[in-house]
């Protein structure tokens, strides 16, 4: 076996280049790489979960919102349904003094009118329950005329479209006539 001696030419020269001990001024580059590399990433990783949680509570701020406008827009919905019922909308036509119109005629694309027109007119109105102080006392106003006779006089043969008129309570009844059929120039 050899033993190992101290080196000789070539070997000696690259012997004095590397250190003979161990060194600590090399890995210290290192170490400030690694901690600086690993602190950047958790610090990367914190703000992109921070931006992340942020949309996450605006996207839930804008679901709620969404659903408060849906219930408010169906609740609109629901008004504009009860508003535009048949019924509802005869109700308030007759609170504006509407009536039915009679019966309709049409204009065939020659000019010539088809169908019988007529006027409409407002269904006579029962008189208004008299107040108890408004009658004089010990007369009652609804069995002080017998009923069925009106106060006017009619020609024979003629009809009234008035209803009776009572003494007690005058009422006036507005009649309204329909617009004369038109074209629309199809």
């Amino acid at each position: 076996m050899t033993t190992k001696g101290p080196l000789k030419g070539r070997a000696a020269r690259l012997g004095r280049l590397m250190p003979s001990g161990p060194s600590t001024a090399a890995r210290t580059p290192f170490v400030l790489l690694v901690v600086v590399l690993l602190g950047g990433g958790l610090i990367t990783l914190l703000l992109l979960n921070s931006a992340l949680n942020q949309g996450s509570f605006k996207l839930r701020d804008l679901k709620n919102r969404t659903t408060e406008l849906t219930d408010e827009e169906q609740a609109l919905q629901r008004d504009v349904d009860d508003y535009s019922a048949p019924d509802a909308l005869e109700r308030r036509a007759r609170e504006l003094g509407m009536v039915p119109g009679g019966s309709p005629a049409f204009l065939d694309p020659s000019g010539k009118v088809l169908g019988e027109p007529s006027e409409a007119t407002a269904e006579p109105k029962p008189p208004p329950a008299p107040k108890p102080d408004a009658a004089p006392p010990g007369t009652n106003p609804a069995t002080s005329a017998p009923s069925g006779t009106a106060t006017t006089a009619t020609p024979p043969g003629a009809t009234s479209a008035e209803p009776p008129e009572t003494p007690e309570a005058p009422e006036t009844t507005q009649t309204t006539t329909a617009p004369a059929p038109t074209t629309s120039g199809r």
